[in-house]
């Protein structure tokens, strides 16, 4: 029997000294890291492909490497988010840098970009606004769908505008305008708009969500309005109406279980054409509504919409 240190078990999550790509990648797996994540963690500390990973399995990590992807690797079996170690998460398609500054791009925040698209149908040049921009991914989603469009895009963080403003430079969205501004306060008071888009804080305060999962890593300023989840949610409706032209609107997500609140919200503002999106789950996900004037609009099929 040979009890040398070098064969000796490792404990769980240590990666072997002078690893080779795969030793590394079988480390990370026998520690519980699913093979996607641990093929994502390699590719992001060594620079190669999926593909080269393969060919090279052979290849050892150098000391840098080797240090880089075992701290990784325990920030993630901690249950720090992989967007956060790889800093970056898809969205509509197209790659977004996230850091802790910001939350995490979801599929669902997809269904609010869909329903912004819908209601700018046919509108040349539309003006948009987006509140709470965070990573950015709203308002450069739509600057990149709608080249035409001149969008404004505020946040109260300014580490969240740096991480918003290098993901415009990052996919050619030039036609985005970055304001730092608590909600309203710091736009021009005759700034008008074809369209508002926010997705808000809107966990309430207790909500045992926030000490759970992915949210426990993400800024609980972006997640929660430290009281009952609407109060931003009714800030944003109540100062809508200054800066929306006639007949544009305003659309917002919001929790599972907030849509009747957020279309009472619209209702009890004045907007019309009140409406609510489902997201890729069925609930209620994004609520939205009309400023008076303007013509009879887009209702986008499918809609729960309220006259």
């Amino acid at each position: 029997m040979n009890d040398s240190p070098s064969s000796a078990p490792l404990p769980p999550g240590t990666l072997p000294a002078q690893a080779t790509l795969r030793e590394a990648l079988a480390a990370m797996t026998q520690a519980g890291l699913p093979a996607l994540e641990a093929r994502m963690l390699l590719t992001h500390v060594t620079g190669l492909s999926r593909t080269q990973l393969i060919t090279r399995d052979t290849q050892p990590l150098d000391a840098a490497q080797h240090d880089a992807l075992a701290a990784l690797l325990a920030r993630r079996l901690a249950g720090e988010p992989m967007a956060y170690l790889v800093g970056e998460r898809e969205f509509y398609g197209r790659p977004f840098r996230v850091s802790p500054a910001v939350l995490i791009p979801r599929p669902d925040t997809e269904i609010a970009v869909q329903a912004a698209l819908a209601r700018l149908t046919g509108t040349q040049a539309p003006r948009v606004l987006d509140l709470g921009t965070g990573s950015g991914i709203l308002a450069v989603t739509l600057a990149c769908e709608r080249p035409d469009a001149r969008v404004w895009a505020t946040d109260i963080s300014p580490a969240a505008l740096d991480i918003a403003r290098a993901n415009a430079a990052a996919l050619g969205a030039g036609n985005v305008v970055f304001l730092e501004s608590d909600w309203y306060a710091a736009l021009p008071a005759d700034a008008r708009f074809t369209m508002i888009v926010s997705n808000p804080p809107y966990i309430a305060a207790g909500d045992p969500h926030l000490s759970s999962g992915d949210l426990r890593f993400e800024p609980v300023d972006a997640l929660t309005d430290h009281g009952d989840g609407l109060s931003d949610l009714a800030t944003i409706v109540a100062g809508a109406g200054p800066h929306l032209q006639a007949g544009g609107w305003l659309l917002m997500e919001h929790g599972f279980d907030q849509g009747e609140a957020a279309r009472q919200l619209l209702r009890d503002a004045g907007f019309g054409s009140v409406f609510t999106e489902r997201d890729l789950g069925g609930n209620e996900r994004c609520s939205g509504g009309r400023w008076p004037g303007g013509d009879a609009g887009v209702d986008t099929a499918g809609a729960r919409s309220e006259r």
